[in-house]
């Protein structure tokens, strides 16, 4: 067991190991790094010796807990001399290393020796160094290109790229999706919520009232992951997690690859890809979800519409628009002690964002106005339906309101000589 003093500044060993390294045999062991780590130490005359250890970790990433927590105690002015098997052991990124070994170090006045490199900052500056930092990186980079074609190859064989299946699955030892029958309910539920005309917030609320486990509970019960485990939220359902499941595709029995990427090596979080980057294969494991069931939630999400203050969704939210400007009407309501009242008025008006008019509506004459609209049309239809449909096709074929066009009010009419 090494050591340790308070008098004197610490001498930092830093071993650091990756999966990757790990395919290279014992030379870049921990346990191997740690012995001619601290050999050296001794034998050069080192005291106050402590270890920042980092065994799992990718050079790319400098987000480690060792190096954290070496880099904190640099900065508290703890440290004062930094030791590393070789300049990759510090990272793979020749910029990043750059900075800590030509900069920060010596701002702080810590001497900075990587053994088997050759490099000790106490004895003038190395000019192999930065080219050895840069022959790092390309290590780094020539892997992600490897393990980019492995999971290509893979994923346009129909096989999961995906180690965690979308929520609602587990997956066996021969990477098939199998249902899980304590989460495939849920997601059932989700979707028979959102056909009976719930948004994904009110869904949320919905689950988390009934205390089902979220995703990331069910996950942290299982495996201990803590990734998506929120202590004291243990029911507690996101917006998200709700949408996410709303629109995907695999709960129709599809495994979809590539849905995401990574722009580089450098770069830890993901982008989603577009449809036509993803790869597709059908009837790759049982369903929870019929494909017309999903068809018809991703119909509805494109034409939902957003609860008001009130939490209602008001008959014609998102249908009606100002005649003038083309705004959307948003429902408004005035309250006081003796009456409620009801109404719709400009969007541009109400915030401001162009020039228009307090146009407003009533809702109570706004409903009244659209039923005995409706009274007339089907009274004709019923009438003259041969005549009706000759009407309909004839708009249809002059264009009506184009798609995407704001329909203005008015109302419907029969022919005068109906």
């Amino acid at each position: 067991m090494l050591r340790q003093t308070n008098q004197q500044p610490i001498t930092a060993l830093y071993p650091r190991l990756s999966h990757e390294d790990e395919l290279q045999g014992e030379s870049n062991s921990i346990s191997n790094q740690k012995r001619i780590l601290e050999t050296y130490a001794k034998q050069n005359g080192f005291s106050n010796l402590r270890w920042y250890t980092d065994d799992g970790y990718s050079g790319a990433n400098f987000q480690r807990p060792g190096f954290q927590a070496m880099l904190a105690d640099i900065e508290a002015g703890k440290v004062g001399t930094v030791i590393v098997k070789d300049m990759s052991r510090l990272g793979r990124n020749y910029l990043q290393v750059g900075m800590y070994t030509e900069m920060i170090f010596p701002q702080k006045g810590v001497r900075f020796i990587a053994i088997n490199d050759g490099v000790d900052s106490a004895q003038g500056d190395n000019d192999f160094a930065p080219l050895r930092n840069i022959f790092n990186e390309w290590l780094v980079r020539d892997t992600s290109k490897k393990i980019k074609a492995v999971k290509r190859s893979k994923g346009m064989s129909g096989k999961p790229i995906t180690s965690k299946p979308v929520y609602g699955y587990l997956m066996d030892e021969d990477e098939n999706f199998i249902i899980d029958e304590e989460a495939a309910p849920v997601v059932k539920q989700i979707y028979n919520l959102c056909l009976a005309g719930n948004g994904p917030t009110k869904i949320a609320r919905m689950l988390t009232e009934q205390q089902i486990p979220t995703p990331g509970t069910l996950e942290y019960r299982r495996t201990g992951s803590t990734r998506r485990y929120h202590p004291g939220y243990e029911c507690k359902w996101a917006t998200n997690t709700v949408v996410h499941i709303l629109e995907n595709r695999e709960y129709t029995g599809c495994l979809v690859n590539f849905k995401t990427e990574k722009l580089s090596y450098k770069v830890k979080h993901s982008v989603e890809n577009p449809l036509e980057k993803q790869v597709i294969f059908e009837n790759h494991h049982e369903p929870i979800i019929d494909t017309q069931t999903w068809e018809r939630v991703q119909e509805l999400r494109k034409q939902r519409k957003r609860p008001n203050r009130y939490d209602e969704v008001g008959l014609f939210s998102g249908i009606l628009f100002c005649a003038d400007c083309g705004s959307v009407m948003y429902q408004q309501r005035y309250q006081t002690d003796k009456r409620k009242q009801d109404c719709y008025i400009c969007g541009n008006y109400k915030k401001r964002t162009h020039d228009c008019t307090a146009h407003f509506i009533r809702t109570d004459l706004l409903t009244a106005g659209v039923l005995s609209n409706l009274r007339k049309v089907t009274s004709y239809a019923a009438k003259h339906e041969a005549r009706f449909m000759k009407l309909l096709i004839e708009q249809n074929e002059d264009g009506g309101a184009s798609a995407g066009t704001p329909l203005r009010k008015r109302s419907w009419k029969p022919p005068r000589n109906a």
